[in-house]
């Protein structure tokens, strides 16, 4: 990870990829979003009918009132009915719609309109359900299991599997872990009947939010605001040595803000600044490294986030806003710890300028597309008005669409069209609109089925109490190595208090829980790693005075971590396919890239003062905030994200030697404790590093 760039390759044409490195990067892709079915002629019109129909009753439902009861099982419907025609039930039956996907489809809408035929009824017996009612349960979660082993993979459907034989099962099991066993009968009354379980949080978000945030983003695309911002970062950040850097970083954050999606940012980006960047000096590892952490923060980057955003919003019981005001100075320090290592690299490795040929410039572009900015912020915008994020959203889409008409080169429905230039059925049909309502539905598929297969979890955790017994082990392991670690301070000098123990136990149950969730993240996508470990780690560190509001984003940053860790590093291996380097190489290359700032979350639980980052977690106590410690915390972060930066890197104003970069590490990692003591200490470590550069007289540029 710490190892020189080898010498760039030439580079290749932008969008043009090899043969191989395109299927690479399709089949990261299908891995992700899952691998579609692609059909031709009748049956094609039928599934894009039934996408453009979904995303049409989510628009309604957004503005007029749909029952909680109807919404959620509709939802849920839709999206079991197309993963079924849209999904191969293995890769030998792609493309091709086969007897059983029809029957499993039909299956799906005809348990949904049992749920539907007897409402509120069916909620009454629950704890006494019938034999009917057990055989549908059953078969309704063996539907969602196939259905996202179809849409995503395996593993997630056996980890739901085993949480499943636990409750069934729990009575069996040693302490801690055992409880009285719960039947059929219990169980599914508890998963289906009610709106817990399946049709609990998880699909709540995803039948509002999370697809109209989809539907969002498509409108975004088709409409040409995903090109412009790669061309106006590209156009803005040129005439420097580090530029290709810059730009990929600026367009990642314009793109990925939109997008909400690690991969997709990682591919479009990367196939037209590869060559860019090869040109700069970048290896081929290196380039992709860059590239996919500036498509991870697609993922934490404020207006959408990723799907687990929505749901911090609902687990908590405060507005999609707040979300968005804690995510605010997080995204910057993510951001400014790639921009950090770009501005090293550029010293470290001499890169080269990159001379942009025949571009527009930042202000012509700017001058002429300038309505994808206010398709940017919109939602921002609607909810400063007062407005829901539901409503916001979906005034943001039609704000959006109608943008779009500024010009002919980004109407979403061709002038052609309105003059009757156009066939009226065929054109209108083939337009941008209806394909950006197709894409809306077809884009949340996956996350519809992750949300119902994890709404088993929280179902079956809430029922056996495993998130309070899991709690009690993490905390009991703390406990025990919090007294030693405080039998440590105290041997050094310091005073055995109180509250030095709590610190210690607090710093122990920070560390076990990231780690939890990065293990649980290595296996299953982000928004299943985010409500799992919601469910069972956060009352941990929420029992030892964390906010609630700081946990749930500690968790949420610990679970976007596993886009970047094998085997489920996605983004570093789509970015590898398309540079050509090796995948493992590229994935140590983004760690780099992204370390400094995955010690920002220790931040923001680790003391109370740390919350200032998540600015307070609220915008009504925003205004009584003490902006002084907010400032003063966002400055120690900044420092400790630069010291961590030239410690990694090994370069500073020069190259360090081998104290100074043990002097930077050191510092950074103390500048990351939001404590006074820390920070004096690693405010005088860094100010020695910097005085021991001066003095040696380290600023010498590289040379390639």
């Amino acid at each position: 990870m710490m190892s020189e760039h080898p010498a760039a390759e030439p580079p290749r044409e932008a969008a043009v990829l090899s043969d191989e490195a395109r299927k690479r990067v399709e089949e990261l892709i299908e891995e992700e979003e899952g691998a579609y079915n692609r059909y031709g002629g009748a049956l094609a019109m039928v599934l894009s009918v039934c996408a453009v129909v979904m995303s049409l009753f989510h628009l309604y439902a957004a503005v007029e009132i749909v029952p909680a009861y109807i919404l959620r099982p509709v939802h849920v419907a839709f999206a079991l009915t197309l993963v079924f025609l849209m999904f191969p039930s293995a890769k030998r039956f792609r493309h091709r719609l086969m007897w059983w996907d029809v029957i499993l489809a039909a299956a799906s809408i005809a348990i949904i309109v049992y749920i539907l035929y007897w409402g509120d009824l069916l909620g009454d017996r629950a704890t006494v359900p019938t034999v009917l009612d057990q055989v549908v349960g059953v078969t309704l979660i063996l539907l969602i299991l196939e259905g996202n082993r179809r849409s995503s993979t395996w593993i997630l459907p056996f980890i739901v599997s085993l949480f499943i034989a636990y409750a069934l099962f729990g009575s069996y099991l040693p302490d801690p872990w055992t409880h009285r066993g719960y039947g059929i009968a219990r169980l599914t009354g508890s998963l289906y009947m009610t709106l817990e379980g399946i049709f609990g949080v998880a699909v709540d978000v995803s039948s509002t939010l999370i697809i109209l945030f989809t539907i969002f983003g498509a409108f975004l695309q088709y409409s040409g605001a995903g090109k412009f911002f790669i061309d106006f970062s590209f156009s803005a950040m040129g005439g420097k040595p580090s530029s290709a850097g810059r730009a990929v970083v600026m367009s990642s954050f314009l793109l990925g803000g939109p997008s909400g999606s690690g991969v997709a940012t990682t591919v479009t980006i990367g196939s037209v600044a590869y060559p860019l960047l090869a040109r700069s000096g970048y290896s081929r590892e290196a380039a992709g490294g860059l590239l996919a952490a500036g498509g991870l923060g697609a993922i934490i980057s404020p207006p959408v986030l990723g799907a687990a955003a929505f749901l911090i919003a609902e687990f908590l019981r405060i507005s999609y806003l707040d979300v968005i005001l804690m995510a605010t100075i997080p995204t910057v320090l993510f951001y400014l710890a790639i921009f950090v290592m770009v501005e090293i690299d550029a010293r470290k490795f001499g890169m080269k300028t990159v001379v942009l040929e025949k571009q527009r410039t930042a202000a012509v572009l700017a001058r002429r597309y300038w309505y994808h900015f206010v398709s940017l912020v919109a939602i921002v915008v609607f909810m400063l008005m007062g407005y829901s994020p539901v409503l916001s959203v979906f005034w943001a889409t039609l704000t959006t669409a109608a943008l779009s008409f500024f010009r002919s080169d980004t109407a979403l429905i061709s002038y052609d069209w309105f003059r009757g230039r156009l066939a009226w059925v065929k054109g209108f049909w083939e337009s941008g609109f209806i394909k950006s309502l197709e894409g809306g539905s077809t884009g949340v598929l996956t996350v519809a089925m992750t949300c119902a297969s994890a709404g088993i979890i929280v179902g079956v955790v809430t029922l056996t109490g495993l998130g309070l017994k899991f709690s009690s082990i993490v905390l009991d392991y703390a406990d025990s190595g919090g007294q030693s670690l405080t039998n440590l301070w105290v041997m050094l000098g310091a005073e055995r208090t109180p509250q030095l123990l709590h610190d210690m136990k607090l710093l122990l149950t920070a560390l076990y829980t990231s780690l939890i969730v990065w293990i649980v993240g290595l296996a299953v996508p982000v928004t299943a790693s985010y409500i799992i470990c919601a469910v069972i780690a956060a009352p941990a560190m929420i029992k030892l005075g964390v906010p609630d509001f700081a946990a749930h984003m500690f968790i949420f940053y610990y679970a976007v971590l596993s886009e970047v860790s094998p085997p489920t590093a996605l983004s570093p291996f789509a970015a590898a396919a398309i540079t050509g380097g090796g995948p493992y190489r590229t994935t140590l290359q983004c760690w780099k890239y992204t370390a400094p700032a995955f010690l920002v979350p220790f931040m923001f639980v680790l003391d109370p003062s740390g919350s200032g980052l998540l600015l307070t977690g609220s915008l009504k106590t925003l205004a009584q905030a003490d902006w002084w410690s907010i400032a003063q915390i966002s400055v120690t972060a900044i420092i400790g994200i630069v010291a961590l930066a030239g410690g990694l890197q090994g370069w500073l104003f020069g190259k360090t030697n081998l104290l100074e970069r043990w002097l930077l590490i050191i510092a950074g990692l103390a500048l990351v404790y939001p404590k006074a003591m820390f920070d004096y200490i690693g405010i005088a470590l860094f100010v020695a590093a910097i005085a021991s550069q001066k003095l040696r007289g380290a600023e010498r540029p590289a040379t390639v």
